[in-house]
């Protein structure tokens, strides 16, 4: 029997005029929910690197001054997955934001920390039940 272990996801807080970039789900998975740009740490890649990578194929901006920042530990029952999703913040740095992958998503939008949309990704809610504030960390 093999044994199934959990994947490893990394979330990327962008930061714009104190503003965060969440974008509105179109992937199987959390379909219609907001969530980072983001998405799987592939073998022997560094957190940081995936994290410009991911939000450069994602969103077509670049980033700058990243840290990492927190993790949740993401157990989706329904769709039998489970991801360990690291965070890194950063701040946008220079690019046109678009949809540079309209299968998975349909839109970006900066919102402010205590006005964010609703439904949100489960790692995104799992993040904040933790109290994590990103103008505070």
């Amino acid at each position: 029997m093999m044994s199934k272990l959990p994947k490893v996801g990394v979330g990327v807080i962008v930061i714009k005029e104190n503003r965060v970039l969440l974008g509105k789900r179109r992937s199987e998975h959390g379909y219609g929910t907001w969530s980072f740009p983001g998405g799987h740490l592939e073998f022997y890649e560094d957190v940081e690197d995936c994290a410009r990578r991911e939000v450069m194929e994602e969103t077509g901006i670049s980033i700058r001054n990243l840290r990492r920042c927190a993790y949740t530990n993401d157990i989706f029952l329904k769709e039998g997955k489970h991801y360990v999703t690291l965070y890194v913040i950063s701040e946008y740095d220079s690019g046109e934001l678009k949809v540079m992958e309209p299968d998975k998503c349909e839109k970006w939008e900066w919102f402010e920390w205590s006005n964010l949309p609703e439904p949100l990704f489960l790692p995104v809610k799992n993040l904040i039940k933790q109290g994590f504030d990103p103008f505070n960390f």
